[in-house]
């Protein structure tokens, strides 16, 4: 592994590629960028410890025209990499472009390594990246919203068939019991709801 610095400390970036001559081409793409450390990676041993040690905010990785079984290997270190990556290759299937998607490649490039282009694709990357991100936070934000929501509705209908009321009072219940103990309303049901799973009287 080494290490380039360019005019300033500031965006770390880890370029990984078996061969030298491909890996000085995103070397030069990245020469004009103000504020980086480049770090060239050229042994697949110890990848995910290396890149760990380096701690990039985005990964370049450069496999000219691997084989499956090595292209699967990238992919499977893409899965557990929570960084933007852009991925160049010199051939493509759709099946390898679609397992890319699944494996977290950002921008995942097809005979297109030039020194012009990498800047450009950094750029892309990165907000792909964002943009991926933030539609995983949304999507994660929603899934708790309707869990939270599944969770209220359980103890209505417990509090319901347990004092024989409307589901109006059950959830006024709920909410006057919440603003006198200064919780969520949610919280007063998670309670209600396990106090109901541990006394065994079903769902």
């Amino acid at each position: 592994m080494r290490m380039l610095r360019c005019n300033k400390m500031g965006m770390r970036i880890a370029i990984i590629d078996e061969s030298a001559p491909r890996a000085s081409i995103i070397e030069e793409g990245l020469a004009t960028l103000d504020e980086c450390e480049i770090f060239t990676i050229t042994s697949r041993d110890g990848l995910l410890v290396k890149i760990a040690e380096i701690e990039p905010d985005i990964v370049f990785m450069d496999l000219g025209n691997p084989s499956r079984d090595v292209l699967e290997e990238y992919f499977a270190v893409s899965r557990v990499l929570d960084r933007p990556i852009a991925m160049f290759v010199d051939e493509s299937d759709d099946d390898s472009i679609a397992a890319s998607i699944d494996a977290g490649v950002s921008t995942y490039v097809v005979d297109g390594l030039s020194v012009r282009r990498i800047e450009p694709l950094l750029k892309m990357t990165m907000r792909r990246f964002q943009a991926y991100a933030r539609l995983e936070a949304e999507l994660a934000k929603a899934k708790d919203k309707l869990a939270e929501r599944e969770t209220v509705d359980r103890a209505k209908r417990l509090l319901m068939a347990k004092k024989n009321v409307t589901e109006p009072v059950a959830y006024g219940e709920l909410r006057e019991k919440a603003m006198s103990s200064n919780r969520r309303i949610v919280d007063i049901a998670e309670a209600i709801v396990t106090a109901h799973e541990m006394m065994g009287d079903g769902a």
